[in-house]
């Protein structure tokens, strides 16, 4: 699954068998990425599109050595489902 990422609308994508999925962050400060909104297509749900793209996200965030707060419910029980492995990025 090839996972998009468009800085200027702030968000990761994916399109599969025509359909979307997205993750849609802000920067409200410096050092900060807020993951604010996460959609997927009625017809991929269960495939674990929304995991991947949590995944594509929080290694950004990781690479670019940003601090994650997670207003999306979604992501924040992602994070918190996974914390061994992302504990060290929340803000």
């Amino acid at each position: 699954m090839a996972i998009q990422h468009n800085s200027n609308d702030q968000q990761f994508t994916v399109i599969r068998r025509g359909h979307e999925g997205e993750l849609a962050y802000s920067l409200p400060a410096e050092g900060i990425i807020d993951f604010t909104h996460t959609f997927v297509a009625e017809e991929l749900r269960g495939e674990g599109v929304a995991d991947e793209l949590a995944r594509a996200a929080l290694e950004f965030a990781r690479n670019e050595k940003l601090k994650v707060k997670t207003s999306c419910s979604f992501m924040a029980k992602f994070v918190r489902r996974n914390q061994s492995e992302y504990a060290d990025l929340l803000a």
